[in-house]
């Protein structure tokens, strides 16, 4: 497991689309962001070379055309995620996160025995 990944909001958007469709070259991704992010082109490109540099993402070559593809599995970064939020906010401990949640949430029964349901298969 990768010890430490940092993907702000906006890497993260690139990286879904790569996730879920690789390898893409910088055009392909600029053309689908924009279908939904006012972001310029110079800025796709930024957070494309950033996630690069952050051993992210790598390219592939051909000819004058970069294709870039996920170096890390989407589940990874979400682990490392859920870790950093778990450090951040609730001193790494999971009980308080799922207490604090557990308070501002209305739960049903059904809910309730799903949760007793992961944490009885947690046991084993």
């Amino acid at each position: 497991m990768i010890k430490s990944v940092q993907i702000s909001d906006a890497e993260w958007e690139i990286m879904d689309l790569l996730w879920s469709e690789s390898p893409q070259t910088s055009k392909d991704i600029i053309i689908k962001i924009q279908k939904h992010n006012e972001w310029k082109p110079t800025t796709v490109k930024t957070l494309i070379s950033r996630l690069v540099d952050k051993n992210i993402l790598n390219y592939n070559k051909k000819g004058k055309v970069y294709y870039y593809y996920p170096i890390i599995e989407k589940e990874e970064c979400i682990k490392i995620k859920n870790k950093n939020f778990l450090r951040k906010f609730y001193n790494g401990g999971l009980k308080a996160m799922l207490a604090s949640f557990l308070d501002m949430e209305e739960l049903s029964n059904e809910d309730i025995d799903e949760l007793k349901s992961i944490l009885e298969q947690k046991k084993d």
